[in-house]
């Protein structure tokens, strides 16, 4: 019975994490992008970014994001050297690129498979999946709190896969016939990892891996599909610039189309997809439970003008009822950061549009 109910108290957790979203409808960029003939002048200004050139794009970086291999977190003729590495990937980038992450090539293979099956449905298929009002899951967009805010030029599909009795199977597609099957498995493979992710970041930091456990206990999974944007793709973002709320998203490049770029010394970085490896990045709720020393990075997703690109994040979350406390180290340690209700925090994410690090700043103390 205490399972039963643990299981069922986790399930409506879960639903009131999907039911936060107050996105208003607006039209199919998919759709659109392949209507040439309608992107008038006065279509397209609504998806024009007036701030898109504030700061510079250096193409020709001399750094890289870090890559940290899992295989020798795991050994310990290794861990010292790798886990220093992943604490500086965390600490100065707040990005890292794992190889040797121990997801099956056929699972991965399979979901960016069906991924491009998904997508490339009718629309009145897809549109059976769409966003029901007030909820964050379905096919549809993110974010769009007011009829007269720029827009962003990708739609996406929404699920949340973890945990399993938290599910709304009305969401899962039944086409491709394979896409139900290959979700299932590639959230269960990458939970795996973000919990062994979890464990070795607290050991970074010398922390109880029992500190970590509850902070990565639900996964909303985004599938994004970016199309190219032939009038001015140089104009047009498919994420504007933002930080994740997550403790931990794990990125899935699908077909391998640049277009993630991270802000780092006042300039937004080119992310390249590395084949055979997984894109981390610390979420907010990790910036706020290290007090700062692991940092929530801003990022943006550009358009290409003739590709299209494809993506699927794993964002892992706490318990909705939970709370966020930084850890100090010392007592002399400076405390940078509130104390926060996930509910509350993950409210203020969702019911606003994107914009930098804002939600963060509510969650920084008056220095």
């Amino acid at each position: 019975m205490e399972v039963e109910s643990a299981r069922a108290s986790d399930s409506v957790s879960e639903s009131r994490w999907s039911k936060l979203a107050v996105t208003l409808p607006v039209r199919n960029v998919q759709a659109l992008a392949a209507s040439t003939g309608e992107l008038t002048a006065e279509v397209i200004e609504r998806y024009i970014q007036p701030d898109i050139d504030a700061f510079a794009v250096l193409d020709e970086h001399s750094d890289e994001v870090p890559v940290i291999d899992v295989s020798k977190l795991s050994s310990p003729e290794s861990v010292e050297a790798e886990a220093a590495k992943l604490k500086f990937a965390c600490a100065e980038w707040g990005f890292f690129q794992v190889v040797n992450h121990g997801i099956p090539d056929e699972v991965i293979m399979g979901m960016k498979h069906d991924i491009q099956k998904f997508f490339q449905l009718p629309p009145d298929v897809k549109n059976a999946y769409a966003q029901r009002q007030g909820d964050l899951q379905g096919y549809g967009q993110a974010f769009v709190v007011s009829d007269d805010q720029k827009l962003e030029w990708a739609d996406m599909f929404a699920l949340f896969a973890q945990p399993p009795e938290a599910r709304d199977m009305s969401y899962w597609p039944c086409e491709p016939h394979t896409f139900r099957n290959f979700i299932e498995k590639y959230s269960s493979e990458v939970m795996k990892l973000a919990h062994s992710l979890g464990v070795f970041v607290a050991k970074t930091l010398d922390l109880n891996p029992e500190l970590v456990e509850d902070k990565h206990v639900a996964q909303f999974l985004r599938m994004g599909y970016y199309p190219p944007c032939t009038p001015m793709p140089e104009k047009v973002l498919g994420f504007k610039p933002h930080s994740d709320m997550s403790f931990l998203t794990i990125l899935l490049e699908v077909n391998s189309v640049q277009g993630l770029q991270i802000r780092r010394h006042g300039a937004w970085i080119p992310v390249k997809p590395c084949r055979d490896a997984l894109l981390v990045n610390v979420g907010d709720l990790l910036e706020i439970m290290t007090n700062g020393k692991y940092k929530s990075i801003e990022h943006r997703v550009t358009i290409n003008a003739h590709k299209e690109r494809l993506t699927v994040s794993a964002f892992h979350l706490p318990n909705y009822d939970g709370i966020v406390s930084p850890i100090l180290e010392t007592r002399e340690e400076k405390l940078l950061y509130k104390t926060v209700k996930v509910e509350e925090y993950a409210r203020l994410f969702f019911t606003n549009k994107l914009e930098g690090k804002r939600a963060l700043d509510h969650a920084k103390l008056s220095q």
